[in-house]
């Protein structure tokens, strides 16, 4: 019936099985404990989700006798961007939701989903993957030895410009990542339905309340509704983990510091999407 929880993602699994799911199920995980103290969470999730469907998804802190809020990370849907959406303003003394980034007042070392899987009339989503990547921002992160073996590695990405586009000239770099990496994986595994061309990325991927196509989550949400893909989003601390993925033949779709990618000092500029497909023969991006 509506509304029903499920304590963990078996116990769904078995009741989709014997009954089906004609309402909307909330599945809460377990509570999880990071290795460390974290203060960002960024979601991702992969879910079957026909037009018209969505999955809602939540995450929250536990400490030494209270609990945090829910915070919303958006609903998801491939219809249209009214039912996929982040959540504004809130902000309380927890912490915040960045449109995509759950941003903890302290430091949280447990931690708890909740993902709501919303059918349509004919239809029902179905999750594949949910997963979340965590930062402490006042930790100090070593540097990295660097993976040689992917210097003089390219990899055959297909050039795209947002600038091709009414419209995406400031605003669609994320999109237009988006639009290469899939093609890449279209030619790799000869799936032509996953070349797809930028402007219908952006639709795909439009957050109304952001407003923009930068949403990390909702790009990952989309290029993991292929069937058989799973996308993510993960918190990088050095390079050579750029590395290590070209080395294993995956390109890497990258938010950047503007200023710095374009060789000047760290300044106010904002970020930008480019993507990551190897490194020359001295080991330059």
């Amino acid at each position: 019936s509506r509304g029903v929880e499920f304590r963990g993602w078996s116990d769904f699994a078995e009741w989709e099985r014997r009954f089906g799911v004609a309402d909307e199920v909330v599945l809460t995980s377990p509570v999880f404990a990071p290795a460390f103290a974290c203060d960002e969470l960024v979601a991702s999730w992969n879910a079957d989700a026909p037009e018209n469907c969505a999955v809602r998804v939540e995450a929250r802190a536990l400490y030494f006798g209270r609990e945090t809020r829910f915070y919303s990370l958006g609903q998801w849907s491939l219809g249209p961007a009214g039912a996929r959406a982040s959540v504004p303003q809130q902000k309380d003394a927890d912490g915040e939701v960045m449109t995509d980034t759950v941003v903890f007042a302290e430091g949280a070392r447990r931690l708890q989903l909740r993902v709501t899987l919303i059918p349509d009339r004919a239809w029902k989503p179905s999750l594949r993957f949910v997963g979340v990547t965590l930062l402490n921002r006042k930790a100090s992160q070593p540097s990295l030895a660097p993976n040689r073996s992917a210097w003089g590695v390219l990899l055959e990405v297909p050039r795209r410009s947002q600038v091709d586009y009414p419209g995406g000239e400031q605003s669609w770099c994320s999109p237009t990542s988006l639009s290469m990496v899939l093609s890449f994986w279209s030619r790799q595994l000869k799936r032509p339905e996953l070349d797809q061309p930028v402007p219908e990325v952006a639709r795909q991927v439009m957050d109304p309340e952001w407003p923009g196509t930068g949403n990390w989550s909702f790009n990952t949400a989309y290029a993991g509704s292929f069937p058989k893909l799973r996308a993510c989003v993960a918190r990088f601390s050095d390079v050579s983990e750029i590395e290590d993925w070209i080395q294993a033949g995956v390109p890497v779709v990258a938010s950047v510091d503007y200023d710095v990618l374009r060789g000047r000092q760290r300044g106010r500029a904002g970020g930008h999407l480019v993507v990551g497909v190897g490194f020359s023969g001295a080991g330059d991006p």
